[in-house]
């Protein structure tokens, strides 16, 4: 309950932020234009970020015969926590990384690079699997669609306020206005950020619940981690806001920033998983659940 009523209090600073925007724009009338556009281009993000992400990340959804082992690995682990059966795509890029999306459980799709299919075990998968299950099953997927949305507009409307000058008689004056145009993109990304990070911490509580051993999911950050540093993914690249979606970091430009990284540090991460080991799994899954890899290579998964 922690973590939900930390993002209930992030999501209201994200609020505050834009309305006041709106305020520097238009005053009250300009405050209550801002609720008004933030909640149209929520609703249309709630219908259509999924696909939108989906096609920016170059996905292609495979099924029981074109990915038998991923998809049947997939329904398994769904199947084990009972939740619906998120659709499976998989993204042709060489750095191993995965992430959901949906605008809930019964519209909800995973997503692994064939990277992560050849470069981890299957039980690393499965455990990367989980996680991303546990994203859909906590509703992350729409949490982070709407900070998203709101962030993007925080900064449409301190351009237009740069442009268009804004309400020069508000307190403080021009430099006022002028220090709450740059600043309020700035705290609208970190607070997109810190809700991030508190929803990866859950998921990957979740997820090690899910899979049934918290040291595969442990074992599968640490690899992805290391190769993520040295390998390009240019779709994230070309569209650095769904960074936040992966469950490691796939960019390059923030690797050793920790104030602007979008997933908390992955040894905190490792390190919350091992003292899950202290107390196990109260619903294990079976090693029959997880399919064989068969030969390390993309083949038999996509």
């Amino acid at each position: 309950m922690a973590g939900y009523a930390k993002t209930a209090l992030l999501m209201a600073a994200l609020t505050a932020l834009f309305m006041g925007l709106g305020a520097l724009l238009g005053g009250s009338t300009g405050a209550v234009i801002a609720l008004v556009v933030a909640a149209a281009m929520n609703l249309m993000g709630y219908w259509n970020a999924d696909k939108a992400v989906l096609y920016m990340s170059g996905a292609r959804e495979v099924d029981a015969r074109s990915a038998p082992d991923l998809v049947h690995m997939v329904h398994e682990l769904a199947d084990g926590a009972g939740m619906p059966r998120p659709k499976v795509y998989v993204i042709e890029t060489d750095q191993p990384n995965a992430f959901a999306t949906g605008r809930n459980p019964e519209n909800a799709a995973v997503a692994a690079t064939t990277g992560l299919l050849r470069r981890l075990s299957r039980e690393e998968v499965a455990a990367v699997m989980a996680h991303e299950l546990a994203h859909i099953r906590n509703r992350d997927t729409l949490i982070m669609t709407v900070t998203a949305t709101f962030a993007g507009a925080i900064s449409m409307l301190a351009n237009f306020a740069l442009f268009f000058g804004g309400d020069r008689d508000r307190p403080g004056g021009v430099l006022g206005t002028l220090a709450l145009m740059i600043l309020a993109p700035m705290a609208a990304a970190l607070v997109q950020m810190a809700i991030s990070r508190s929803r990866e911490y859950e998921a990957d509580r979740v997820g090690a619940e899910i899979c049934g051993n918290p040291m595969w999911l442990a074992s599968a950050l640490m690899k992805i981690e290391a190769f993520a540093k040295g390998i390009d993914m240019n779709a994230a690249e070309r569209n650095p806001a769904m960074a936040h979606l992966f469950i490691i970091n796939p960019l390059h430009a923030h690797a050793h920033d920790a104030l602007f990284s979008t997933h908390p540090n992955t040894a905190n991460r490792i390190a919350a998983l091992e003292a899950m080991v202290v107390t196990p799994s109260r619903r294990p899954i079976q090693q029959s659940s997880v399919p064989r890899a068969g030969r390390r290579n993309a083949g038999p998964w996509a």
